[in-house]
């Protein structure tokens, strides 16, 4: 999940003593309310784009081609800029806001990030659900996305400093999962909201969004800030307070020992981005990067953002497709869940090979059922095939949701070393925000030309991610982030190369000697 900042890691071998105290718990539960908002936001515009009545008052060219979709043809009667942009600006927003929340999550604390991200959300969801135009339903939407941005940047990176070690990877995961009942969640009330007489179910659509946004907000006033956000800015005393409170221990020197020096080494680090680009870097940006294009270009946001639209395109009647989107929307929670259990045990490398696969045949499948039985001009999708689609879909949510999902976060998150980890972390968050905004204003265009070819396209990428997986992601689970450079990089066939020059170029800080020293 995107972070930024800084976060302690504990020397090789030493799990600090902490207890799994009630305010730890109700902390996390609380913060990661912010992936409630987000997953509702992601969920909410694919059921609303498709409701006649929202069509009507705000695309009233798109709703003409639904009620007479013989000029397009049935791929083609959603393809347009306007109502792609309704879904995408909320990621461009989330994009730019990325930059000034990395600066806020430093200077100002986590805590004081999150309420910003529930300001942003709560004046949204008003723009949202009273919108008379155009204009004031896209405002509403850039405000979600910065605060998409804000509360991305900040809940993940607050649920990892303020867990314990041992539970650290689970809470962290807690994030992902919200993510998946906010879209379950939107999912269900579009199903509600789409029977409502009188065209104003998209208003409750989109102002039921507040509940999340209040949750955060009212979250963010109640929490304490992290030990490690207080000891960055300089509040010591009230930093170590505030360890022993959520440790449930007054054995909490050691840690807190850590976390100052973790803090006096990351300030001593002037340019990280350019640190980031230096050759001993390169692998984890790498993998980083190719992470979030790979995330994208499974298709997952494709079929999540317009879940309701797609089965509607393949003929499924509003009802029907709306109530396919919450089978899809459930399977996704449910997967998450697996993730959680798995990904200590079986490990990274085996979640997502065995994700690439399945991904791959049942987005073939989709294809060559739709191919066979999907025309332009007509809508005879007969119902032993339209149930063998949403199992196909249903596979395919499920192996993403348990392997590329969570993992396209954790990866980067436990890769990049301390005097960079706060650069490549906002890289990492920037590309995902670019690709999905990429994907989310494409997607109903592609479809349109593509057809059923669109699901052979992700099929494809799927291939080249899984290879790359093969070949070039190392397996990094039960691995202590400060040891990654030893026991990862210098033992893997291709990345080793990379590490023999480790102090390479002018950036060099005192920082990167602490590291080398085994003091980070």
């Amino acid at each position: 999940m995107p972070a930024g900042g800084f976060s302690s890691v504990p020397p090789a071998g030493v799990e600090f003593e902490a207890k799994i105290t009630p305010i730890v718990i109700i902390s996390c539960i609380m913060a990661s309310t912010g992936g409630l908002m987000f997953g509702y936001d992601v969920g909410v515009s694919g059921g609303v784009t498709a409701m006649p009545d929202f069509l009507k008052k705000f695309f009233p060219v798109v709703y003409n081609r639904t009620r007479n979709p013989g000029a397009d043809g049935n791929y083609c009667k959603y393809d347009n800029q306007g109502l792609q942009l309704f879904t995408s600006s909320l990621y461009l927003a989330g994009l730019t806001a990325t930059f000034f929340a990395s600066y806020t999550t430093r200077a100002l604390g986590r805590r004081l990030t999150m309420l910003i991200a529930g300001f942003f959300f709560i004046v949204g969801v008003v723009l949202n659900a009273a919108a008379q135009d155009l204009a004031m339903l896209i405002i509403g939407r850039i405000l979600l996305g910065c605060g998409v941005g804000f509360a991305n940047q900040a809940v993940p990176l607050f649920l990892s400093e303020i867990a314990p070690t041992r539970i650290r990877g689970g809470l962290n995961i807690l994030f992902q999962l919200n993510v998946t009942i906010g879209i379950l969640f939107a999912n269900l009330v579009n199903y509600g909201t789409a029977k409502i007489e009188g065209g104003w179910g998209w208003r409750l659509s989109l102002g039921l969004a507040g509940i999340p946004a209040l949750l955060l907000t009212v979250g963010a006033l109640l929490v304490v800030d992290s030990p490690n956000s207080l000891i960055e800015r300089g509040h010591l005393e009230q930093g170590k307070a505030v360890l022993r409170k959520i440790r449930g221990t007054d054995n909490i020197e050691p840690e807190f020992l850590e976390l100052v020096e973790a803090s006096r080494l990351a300030k001593q680090v002037k340019h990280p981005f350019r640190n980031l680009l230096q050759r001993r870097n390169r692998p984890q940006l790498v993998i980083a990067v190719a992470l979030q294009i790979f995330q994208q270009f499974t298709g997952i946001n494709a079929i999540m953002f317009y879940a309701p639209v797609l089965f509607k395109t393949l003929g499924f009647g509003n009802d029907a497709a709306l109530y396919s989107a919450v089978i899809t929307g459930a399977v996704n929670v449910l997967s998450t869940v697996v993730s959680i259990y798995s990904v200590d045990k079986v490990g990274r490398r085996v979640l997502l090979l065995e994700a690439g696969v399945q991904m791959f045949f049942s987005q073939v499948i989709i294809a060559i059922i739709l191919g066979l039985k999907v025309k332009d001009h007509s809508d005879d999708l007969h119902k032993g095939y339209a149930i063998l689609v949403v199992v196909m879909v249903c596979t395919f949510v499920s192996s993403f949701a348990w392997s590329w999902g969570p993992l396209g976060w954790l990866i980067p998150s436990e890769t990049f070393p301390l005097e960079t980890r706060s650069a490549g972390q906002s890289v990492t968050v920037c590309v995902n925000l670019l690709f999905t905004f990429i994907i989310a204003q494409a997607f109903l265009s592609m479809l349109c030309h593509f057809k059923f070819g669109i699901f052979l396209f992700f099929s494809g990428w799927v291939l080249v991610m899984s290879i790359f997986t093969m070949f070039l992601i190392p397996e990094t689970k039960n691995i202590p982030i400060e040891e990654m450079t030893e026991r990862v990089w210098k033992q893997h066939w291709f990345w080793k190369r990379f590490m023999d020059d480790e102090f390479d170029g002018a950036d060099v800080t005192k920082g990167d000697f602490a590291q080398k020293n085994g003091h980070a």
